[in-house]
């Protein structure tokens, strides 16, 4: 797919699904809840795309890859052909450091939007698709790009003790709440000082 050149999908496989950007910012919120166990995750992301349950297994198998597949906005990099591609790029996904989160930035988000676009995603109906290019295209002098970049400085790299101190201070000031499980905490801990 070529969001310049097809036609945006409200269906795939011959499912029709929720394509708004909403309901993809609630699945990757309700896949970061770490109070939900997988198969309610599985059920729940199901109903957000869908509105509705599979009636037997070959149809939850192609529900859920096509809501994985629309998730990723058709990305065929992300798309899994062997079971240790799958770990590779969990352990991957792990690693990296969030930046962002829906959550706790859609004040910063909302007025992104409002300031580079002019829209207000309050009141608009938005693919998916177009929301996550316009998400991926703000201007790095938005407040919201600035904090994501602030973010995802490694302090470690500043030699300069006073920038790094100021870094430090803007990382502090705009963390994100750690939604990382007890055990993932303690096993992060665990390794940091291996």
């Amino acid at each position: 797919m070529n969001i310049l050149i097809d036609k945006l999908p409200t269906e795939v496989e011959g499912l029709e699904l929720n394509t708004d950007f909403r309901t993809s910012i609630l699945f990757e919120l309700l896949m970061q809840d770490k109070d939900i166990s997988n198969e309610d995750k599985v059920a729940l992301s199901i109903n957000l795309y869908f509105n509705r349950q599979p009636t037997n297994y070959e149809e939850l198998d192609k529900m859920t890859k096509a809501m994985i597949w629309f998730y990723s906005c058709g990305n065929k990099k992300k798309e899994l052909k062997e079971n240790n591609q799958k770990e590779e790029i969990v352990k991957k996904e792990k690693k990296r450091k969030q930046i962002y989160s829906f959550e706790q930035d859609d004040f910063l988000i909302y007025s992104a939007f409002m300031e580079q676009y002019g829209i207000d995603l309050n009141e608009v109906k938005l693919h998916w698709w177009k929301f996550k290019a316009m998400f991926d295209g703000l201007n790095d002098d938005i407040l919201f790009s600035k904090v994501m970049g602030y973010r995802s400085i490694d302090l470690s790299k500043i030699q300069d003790k006073k920038q790094r101190e100021h870094y430090a201070n803007l990382q502090k000031h705009w963390a994100l709440v750690d939604n990382r499980s007890l055990e993932e905490k303690e096993v992060d801990f665990a390794n940091a000082l291996w």
